[in-house]
């Protein structure tokens, strides 16, 4: 009795290690069958539609320093009001194969970061715009966020100031800096 009664602790002591890594392989498997992956990019595909799920997704999962800049710019390009006298404008894989391929619109799930300077070069926001298929039909279907430095959330959502701006571009899929027609 007391040796089984050890051996079933020591299994379940196993259990109790292997249960997390079980159960975060399961996760993997079902990102990686469609539920989570963008179809052959390889890419994780899109957060929640809320700003705080799209903030996570763009500092964590794929954090954007690491993206490519937008075609056409540079690091601290000069900026325009609402966003900054200086600039970085990033955009994900499947935002920069659109450009560069010319495809007339932008996929779903690629994402446009934009660091807002002030002119001493001090970080005043980032403002991200994320397509979202079904999310938005009457603005190109897109979700607007800005946050802080600190992190916290100025705008979120169907942000009306971010869509009168960029409906201005409407014929090249609400993206200003970079034509995506050819």
């Amino acid at each position: 009795m007391k040796k089984s009664l050890s051996t079933l602790l020591s299994a379940a002591g196993l259990c109790a290690l292997l249960l997390p890594v079980a159960l975060m392989a399961a996760d993997m498997t079902k990102m990686q069958t469609g539920m989570g992956h963008a179809a052959g990019t390889g890419m994780s595909m899109m957060q929640g539609a809320d700003g705080m799920s799209l903030m996570m997704h763009i500092t964590k999962t794929d954090p954007y320093m690491k993206w490519d800049l937008m075609p056409g710019t540079t690091r601290m390009r000069q900026g325009m009001e609402p966003h900054g006298a200086l600039q970085n404008v990033y955009v994900n894989k499947l935002a920069l194969k659109a450009i560069k391929d010319k495809a007339g619109m932008l996929p779903d799930g690629a994402i446009i970061v934009k660091e807002n300077y002030a002119p001493d070069g001090k970080l005043g926001a980032i403002t991200v715009m994320s397509k979202k298929k079904g999310y938005n039909p009457e603005a190109g279907d897109y979700m607007w966020l800005k946050y802080g430095p600190d992190m916290k959330i100025q705008a979120e959502g169907k942000a009306a100031p971010c869509i009168k701006c960029h409906t201005k571009a409407k014929d090249n899929d609400y993206v200003m800096l970079a034509p995506l027609k050819k």
